[in-house]
């Protein structure tokens, strides 16, 4: 390719090698080392275009072509806006991105630094509208690969999950694994049925905590329980011996440990409590979108509430309003809101949320996240699946440390809000929700 080339310019090539997996990277000439190869013999075969390679090394071992999250990638584009490189060399395009959108990210960046793209195994001239039309199409089937890879394993294990089978995960307690299979762990069951039946008899899970915190109870993990723990223990229906998935309820190939009886009495509890114990959460947690949400000016917008016949109405208001501070468009235009329904903001903001984690980017930078924890694509792809059933578990303190988590920041503007997602939190909120110390009781 012969991209805004002079002749008799010396040309510096950097070569750019990845591989997925660190299988085989220990061995004496692993895959990084032949995809080199072949990009030295083609800067080689352009030598006399004055094509040299550079020294420096561009690998990235054991990294998903999924996202931009690499070491490698992100030292070559920074010496690329620093202006040391004039010519990207790679092995295969999908060695570079396998995401459509990531690689068009990348392709400005070539362009406003000038520097050329090369696949050694491709022919492909990205500055003319039918180079780039033929990579879009490459990369179009890439990630229409990853998508319906994906489909294929959460049909898997949808379908596994309405057979009852365990598909894996945090074991719970009162239960071991064996043959892949949940085997009654009979100490840990005692204990199970000893929280339900003394739930049963208290009414309240603040109070069961304190009773057996003072005991030194522990959770599988080995850690004091909480509150919390204790109502994920007492909300899982595989102690009843069910499997669940998207919030439906399917018979188990285990045993359960509690009696329906005493499930219903459990459950008829947290019924009653559930309204008062979510209005008691709403009035003592801070607003979910506090130090989040501004206007398009720039102000931010604080929480406010006003009690009205005893129902509690939450606003966000901007603070130009508050303090009296002019906020004219001298323009004659529209204006953003200056004062919006708590609720109706949340609730958009959560969809939005919701929509992020399931578009094909972040589910594939998820999945490279977690792999370096050990933790399998399939558990990793359920949360993401599940997002919306666990979301609607939760109580709102935990709710509002979640948005903490994944907005960076809220605009309101006259056409509506703008969302600006954290997305390298997403996996972090993820792992969490696998983990049953913090977001979901195993199933």
């Amino acid at each position: 390719m012969d991209m805004n080339i002079r002749p008799g310019r010396r040309l510096r090539c950097a070569i750019y090698t990845r591989k997925s997996s660190e299988e085989g990277l220990d061995m004496e000439f692993n895959s990084l080392d032949a995809q080199r190869e072949a990009c030295e013999a083609y800067i080689a075969s352009q030598k006399s275009e004055g094509w040299v390679a550079t020294r420096d090394r561009y690998d990235d071992g054991g990294f998903s072509g999924g996202n931009l999250d690499r070491p490698g990638l992100k030292q070559l584009l920074a010496d690329i806006d620093d202006g040391l490189i004039d010519v990207v060399v790679v092995y295969k395009i999908d060695r570079l991105s396998r995401a459509l959108m990531d690689f068009s990210k990348l392709v400005e960046v070539f362009d406003r630094n000038g520097v050329t793209f090369v696949s050694v195994t491709q022919s492909f001239n990205t500055t003319t509208s039918m180079g780039r039309l033929t990579l879009n199409i490459l990369l179009s089937f890439a990630q229409f690969e990853r998508e319906v890879i994906g489909e294929r394993i959460r049909d898997k294990v949808a379908a596994s999950r309405k057979r009852g089978i365990w598909m894996g995960g945090y074991v719970p307690l009162g239960y071991n694994v064996q043959d892949r299979k949940l085997v009654i762990n009979e100490a840990e069951a005692a204990s199970v049925r000893r929280i339900f039946e003394r739930f049963v008899e208290l009414g309240s899970a603040t109070m069961l905590a304190k009773e057996l915190r003072r005991e030194g109870f522990r959770s599988k993990q080995g850690t004091l329980i909480d509150k919390g723990y204790l109502y994920r223990v007492l909300r899982n229906r595989v102690y009843r011996g069910e499997a669940v998935h998207k919030g439906k309820a399917y018979p188990g190939e285990h045993d359960a440990i509690v009696t329906d009886k005493i499930w219903d009495q459990v459950d008829a509890i947290l019924q009653g409590n559930r309204h008062a114990r979510s209005s008691n959460s709403r009035m003592q947690t801070p607003a979910p979108l506090k130090g989040l949400i501004f206007t398009d000016t720039g102000a931010a917008m604080t929480p406010t509430a006003t009690k009205k016949r005893g129902k509690l109405y939450r606003y966000y208001v901007s603070m130009d309003v508050i303090k009296n501070r002019t906020t004219a468009d001298d323009s004659g235009g529209d204006q953003a809101p200056v004062r919006l329904p708590a609720g109706m903001v949340e609730d958009a903001i959560v969809t939005e949320v919701r929509r992020i984690l399931q578009t094909p980017e972040v589910v594939t930078q998820v999945l490279a996240a977690l792999k370096r924890d050990q933790v399998s694509e399939a558990e990793a792809i359920a949360a993401l699946h599940d997002f919306n059933t666990l979301w609607a578990q939760l109580f709102p303190l935990e709710q509002a440390r979640i948005i903490q988590l994944l907005v960076r920041r809220v605009t309101v503007t006259a056409a509506g809000l703008e969302v600006d997602i954290r997305r390298e939190g997403v996996a972090g909120v993820i792992r969490e929700m696998i983990a049953p110390r913090d977001m979901e009781a195993a199933e």
